[in-house]
């Protein structure tokens, strides 16, 4: 069976280059679908399309806007959203997403450190798994695919 997974959340590591190789390695076919993962390209989508606004709450609005239109689309299209709640910085939108997919009835696999479990708890919760690292994500998807 060939599924496509969304690969949600952390954009300053590699860890979806990570589960991408890993998933060839093992010749597993999967469609990998990611978010716009150049950080400036993706806050700047609203003003560069739609035009420039004079405060930031508006310019993050519009482009909150765009990127939620392609995050739900691609959301919707996904079999399994693997979500990655990284070290640095608050990840809102990480979150955002594990909830438009638990709403959607998607199953998630979350991915974070240990020491951020307790503020994730809900989330995790809900998740099929609960993992720490790209190759544990690798070996869920190789078993489910056998």
């Amino acid at each position: 069976m060939k599924y496509t997974i969304y690969l949600s959340g952390e954009i300053h590591s590699d860890w979806r280059e990570q589960i991408t190789a890993g998933l060839a390695a093992a010749k597993i076919e999967v469609e990998v679908l990611t978010p716009i993962t150049h950080h400036e390209s993706s806050d700047e989508v609203g003003v560069r399309i739609l035009g420039d606004e004079p405060t930031s709450f508006w310019k993050d609005h519009k482009g909150a806007k765009i990127n939620a239109l392609r995050t739900n689309t691609m959301i919707k299209r996904a079999d399994i959203v693997v979500v990655r709640f990284g070290e640095k910085y608050k990840q809102w939108n990480a979150a955002f997403d594990a909830g438009i997919a638990i709403g959607m009835g998607k199953p998630i696999i979350v991915m974070h450190a240990p020491d951020i479990t307790h503020p994730l708890k809900e989330i995790d919760g809900a998740a099929m798994a609960v993992t720490q690292t790209p190759e544990q994500v690798v070996e869920i998807l190789k078993y489910i695919n056998q």
